[in-house]
């Protein structure tokens, strides 16, 4: 199975791009975002570790903010307990998909977490900073202060870049984009 990585800046197009690969795709903001809906031993783990910000299940997006926002420190405590389980359901995903010719990781912190293998597809989503503020503020995520506080969590994005094998230039127009993606996908599968 070829494992492709899509890495890049918080609002970048990497889950749009990961999408266009016609693949099966390991989004990690979409499996934090099941965990507080449906996990209650992490919720209850959340609720001892920090009770003023975490009282009722599901544990909503806000009250994640709130806590990072108070305290930075806090980011740490939520890492601590969400991150083992996202890399479970990341090793639950990659055993279903085994037989896959191929498969995509959507995960900001790939790099970080160490997920990265030597044989991996490493591509590197490169976008202007005007273009991905927009986006940003577009999908109603205007919690800059946040993002800039989560964005710190990544590598710098020049060592990204230099560890990945492709850089998709996202300009955020569609029609080219899934072009550059389809040919991209056509040269690392071999078709």
């Amino acid at each position: 199975m070829i494992r492709i990585a899509v890495v890049g800046e918080i609002g970048s197009g990497k889950t749009y791009i990961a999408n266009l690969f016609g693949l099966p795709v390991f989004n990690a903001d979409k499996e934090v975002a099941k965990i507080y809906k449906n996990n209650k031993v992490v919720f209850n783990k959340l609720k001892l570790k920090l009770p003023e910000f975490i009282s009722s299940f599901p544990v909503k997006k806000e009250s994640i903010s709130s806590a990072i926002e108070n305290n930075p420190k806090n980011l740490k405590i939520i890492t601590k307990i969400i991150h083992p389980v996202v890399k479970k359901n990341l090793r639950k995903f990659l055993r279903k998909n085994k037989s896959k010719k191929a498969i995509v990781l959507d995960i900001p912190l790939y790099f970080e977490n160490k997920l990265d293998k030597k044989k991996d597809v490493v591509i590197f989503i490169s976008s202007k900073k005007n273009q991905i503020n927009s986006a940003i503020k577009r999908r109603g995520k205007s919690n800059l202060k946040l993002l800039k506080r989560l964005g710190r969590l990544q590598k710098s994005l020049i060592i990204k870049k230099k560890r990945s094998n492709y850089v998709i230039k996202n300009d955020f127009k569609s029609a080219k984009l899934k072009k550059r993606v389809k040919i991209l996908k056509n040269q690392i599968l071999n078709i």
